[in-house]
């Protein structure tokens, strides 16, 4: 039951990023950069404390009394995690909802799933899985496989992507129904995305101190013994300190723009429909919190390893997909495009199958391994 409600947890928060930039396509007469940090400053500012204050008693307590390295890093990652989710709104610009998604969170994927387990590989800690602890389980080689059918999946993805761009380029009408997208300049965002974008997995492993407190304090109160138990809120402290860097990066490009753009007029122009701006905007970035609200929850359920992170970005891929073919973003594009595109996204479908199936199998192991254990100390 666990690892159902921890694939349930993350499909949640995958539905909910796959679907937050939708809102953002109802905001009229505003520069890009001026809707993104009015969605931002809810998105990293002000729904992250109101999670916590509402989750967690005393978050403020648990950032003051951690060690201030740890505090650093887990900003830090946050930085550059920003650039990355900077980035993304530029990706997704140029490529659309479907493709840009699909490539950048492919690519954040697997570094977010990768690198940690690689660095665990050199640097062992309890509780983490390393490259050695996913190649010598069949629960892990699983992941493995999963992670690679993900990069397959990606790369279809991709190659549906070029076949869109030559359709577009031969059907002029579409072409102006799509005016913002740029295939060469998007890939090129996307990669700098996706790679960056993995930091915020770092992030939350840099600040699991705080978690932890938070996961023990939890505990205390509630009088549990079960290890297996843990509490499903535990990562919104975290979360509070990471998007205080994204905040940083994305505010001052942000800023920049506005400037090099004339656009700070945006906010206030009486010819644009403010209100509505404010509340789409806002809800683009509540929406896309929940993300990583829901993403904490099965995270607490399935442990911050390769296996949550994949789950999650193949969630988001598969929504941000599904979206992008209601939207119509291929429309004038060949079956054979769309073709392509379905397969890998059913390639993608296939490889959480495969990670959900090894979560699993590592589920009946722990478990069987405590029964062991009790059973020995009887």
């Amino acid at each position: 039951m666990e690892v159902i409600f921890g694939v349930i947890f993350h499909f949640i928060g995958g539905f909910a990023s796959g679907s937050f930039y939708i809102p953002y396509k109802k905001v009229k007469g505003w520069a890009w950069e001026s809707f993104w940090i009015v969605g931002g400053l809810f998105s990293w500012l002000i729904v992250p404390p109101i999670a916590a204050w509402l989750t967690i008693p005393h978050f403020g307590d648990i950032i003051a009394a951690t060690n201030g390295g740890i505090l650093a890093l887990t900003y830090l990652f946050g930085l550059l995690w920003g650039i990355g989710g900077l980035t993304y709104g530029l990706g997704v610009r140029y490529l659309g909802v479907s493709l840009g998604s699909t490539i950048i969170l492919g690519l954040c994927s697997v570094f977010g799933a990768l690198v940690p387990a690689a660095y665990y590989q050199f640097a062992p800690k309890e509780g983490k899985d390393s490259i050695g602890i996913l190649a010598s389980h069949q629960w892990g080689q699983l992941v493995l496989l999963g992670i690679l059918i993900c990069v397959i999946g990606i790369i279809i993805c991709g190659r549906a992507g070029t076949l869109k761009e030559r359709d577009l380029a031969k059907d002029g009408a579409a072409a102006n129904e799509n005016k913002e997208y740029r295939f060469g300049l998007g890939i090129a965002v996307a990669i700098v995305s996706g790679v960056l974008s993995a930091c915020f997995a770092f992030g939350i492993d840099a600040g699991a101190d705080m978690a932890n407190a938070a996961n023990n304090a939890w505990r205390l109160a509630h009088h549990i013994t079960d290890p297996a138990q843990n509490f499903l809120y535990k990562n919104n402290v975290t979360y509070i300190v990471i998007l205080w860097g994204g905040l940083t990066t994305n505010f001052i490009w942000c800023m920049i723009l506005n400037a090099r753009n004339k656009t700070f007029g945006d906010y206030v122009n009486p010819k644009t429909p403010l209100l509505k701006n404010y509340v789409f905007s806002a809800l683009a970035g509540t929406t896309w919190f929940l993300q990583f609200f829901f993403y904490g929850m099965g995270e607490s359920k399935l442990g911050n390893g390769a296996s949550s992170w994949i789950l999650h970005m193949a969630f988001i891929i598969l929504v941000a997909n599904a979206w992008g073919l209601v939207l119509k973003e291929w429309k004038g594009v060949s079956r054979k495009a769309k073709g392509v595109l379905i397969a890998g996204i059913l390639t993608i479908i296939l490889s959480v199958i495969l990670v959900g199936y090894g979560n699993n199998l590592k589920d009946k192991e722990t478990t069987a391994a405590k029964t062991q254990q009790l059973e020995l100390k009887k």
